[in-house]
């Protein structure tokens, strides 16, 4: 089930890159950022409210509260470089830089969170590099 949810990601990721381009004309990227993150909060916290989760705030603890904070500000800062990207670049060039988060997650995940570096994984990562570099040199 996890891939399905992880593939429906990708699909809405890649909806926001274009519907996020159409919608930054003649707006300052800092202002359509804001606009987007209260529709992500009504949605999130609507999502939260109909699926019966709001007893869930009560059992949070001090490290959920601080990592989950940071996790939001670090949200925001991608959404905000992001969105400013997007205004500046193209899709096609702004999209695949974007997805170095993913072999940048992997790199922390092995430095910060002691996850193992397979040699798969390695690999994996290292396609996402050399074909990031592919997609922004052609351009």
């Amino acid at each position: 089930m996890w891939w399905i949810c992880a593939l429906l990601s990708a699909l809405f990721a890649a909806l926001t890159a274009v519907l996020a381009k159409v919608g930054i004309r003649g707006v300052d990227s800092n202002l359509a950022t804001a606009v987007r993150t209260a529709v992500v909060l009504v949605l999130a916290w609507g999502v939260v409210y109909f699926r019966g989760g709001l007893d869930g705030i009560y059992g949070l603890t001090r490290t959920n509260w601080l990592f989950l904070g940071l996790s939001g500000v670090a949200t925001g800062l991608s959404w905000l470089f992001y969105f400013r990207a997007l205004q500046l670049g193209k899709v096609s060039q702004v999209a695949p830089v974007d997805k170095l988060s993913v072999a940048l997650a992997i790199g922390l995940s092995v430095l910060f969170l002691g996850e193992k570096l397979t040699l798969h994984t390695g690999i994996g990562a290292g396609l996402i590099i050399i074909g990031t570099l592919v997609l922004i040199w052609g351009q």
